[in-house]
């Protein structure tokens, strides 16, 4: 580093405005630049991810080795394949879901909200279900791709409450908040990174955590920078149970907490059991509980007939839940498709095309921040020159 505090003031103010000029580096912006700059920081990523391979050829080769035995079992016919058949059945849903949990939860603030996409409607699907038919012995199969209600006659093996229905999706809740807590660690990674190079970092989520590191009191500042203040000191000395009391919650500021994690070099495993423990336990209970308690029969209705009585607009509110809830009740007693033409559902079309909108929203955001990541190698090889040029 320069000892020259007038140069080092420079360097600042060029970051900064650095800074400003990568956030305009967006498909809606500047499409052009932001497409070439997200193609080459393909390249260049697939570039490393072939270094690191040719560079770890044991691990690779022994990887290879498992997964083309895997395939031969796989492939071979035998009195295996049952068990084989329901060990693959089991490791594509816990995946799916661990899946759809990192994408949740990877992106800083930018991922794809697959709980009130996926998980949220699947639990509530289930309360419903469990609900009408008086049982949760869905047969498998459909089950858990489609849920049908068991024959009439059937005996149920538990009573249908609250808590039977939590446990009847324990593991896809679980799954998927393991994912979530599997996409915090970038931003911790990344910040340990920084922090353990002992380079001035360029990256506004890392300023904002030293900046904070520098603020004795949070007096007069707007109430997200006192709640960020908050979070950041809480976590850096409470520890391990700070941690795992901002995993439990719902918490859009838990990314600053990995963040602050990383920079203040936290033990991996006290981060990441912290972080798994309350994100796929205690925050899973509390999103199960509420989703199953809002979702239970009675409250259902008794939401239905209140929207109902809204003066004017309510009626017209209603009709629309009233015959998605029908359609999903005769669906789930196998009436539905006998000798009739479904009609349309609106309230699935809407749906469906938020879920797309957000989809292709998330992935606008990938492509603008691999752009701004490209970005970003050429601001810090421009500063390099600089220092160059001042003869460092």
């Amino acid at each position: 580093m320069s000892s020259d505090p007038a140069f080092e003031e420079e360097l600042r103010r060029q970051r900064k405005l650095d800074q400003q000029e990568r956030h305009k580096i967006v498909l809606w912006r500047r499409p052009i630049t932001t497409l070439h700059y997200f193609v080459l920081e393909v390249i260049i990523l697939l570039h490393d991810y072939k270094e690191r391979v040719l560079k770890h050829r044991k691990t690779c080769s022994l990887i290879t080795f498992i997964t083309l035995t895997t395939l031969l079992v796989y492939n071979v016919d035998g009195a295996h394949h049952h068990y084989i058949d329901e060990i693959e059945a089991l490791a594509v849903w816990c995946a799916y879901w661990v899946g759809l949990g990192i994408l949740s939860s990877v992106g800083l603030g930018t991922g794809l909200h697959t709980f009130l996409l996926y998980l949220g409607p699947h639990i509530a699907s289930v309360t419903l279900a469990a609900w009408e038919c008086v049982s949760l012995d869905f047969p498998e199969p459909p089950y858990p791709t489609d849920i049908k209600c068991p024959a009439p006659g059937h005996v149920s093996s538990s009573p249908v409450n609250m808590w039977t229905i939590m446990s009847k999706v324990r593991l896809e809740a679980f799954m998927w908040g393991a994912g979530t807590a599997l996409g915090e660690l970038p931003p911790y990674f990344m910040a340990r990174a920084a922090r353990l190079s002992g380079v001035e970092p360029d990256d506004e989520e890392l300023d904002e955590v030293e900046e904070l590191e520098r603020m004795t009191s949070a007096a007069g500042q707007d109430l997200w920078t006192k709640a960020k203040k908050f979070v950041h000191d809480f976590v850096e000395r409470v520890g391990f149970f700070g941690i795992l009391i901002c995993a439990s919650v719902p918490n859009p500021l838990f990314d600053l907490a990995g963040i602050t994690c990383g920079h203040c070099l936290v033990p991996f495993w006290t981060f990441f059991g912290a972080t798994l423990i309350g994100k796929a336990v205690i925050k899973m209970h509390i999103q199960k509980s509420f989703v199953i308690l809002s979702f239970s029969k009675h409250y259902v209705e008794a939401l239905l007939e209140f929207v109902g009585t809204i003066p004017a607009v309510g009626p017209y509110i209603q009709k629309p839940f009233k015959i998605a809830l029908e359609k999903q009740k005769e669906k789930l007693r196998g009436k539905s498709g006998k000798g009739t033409v479904a009609s349309p559902n609106i309230l699935a079309w809407v749906f469906e095309k938020v879920v797309i909108a957000m989809i292709v929203y998330f992935l606008l955001s990938i492509i603008n921040s691999m752009a701004q990541a490209y970005a970003k190698r050429l601001d810090e090889e421009k500063r390099q020159l600089m220092k160059q040029e001042k003869g460092e």
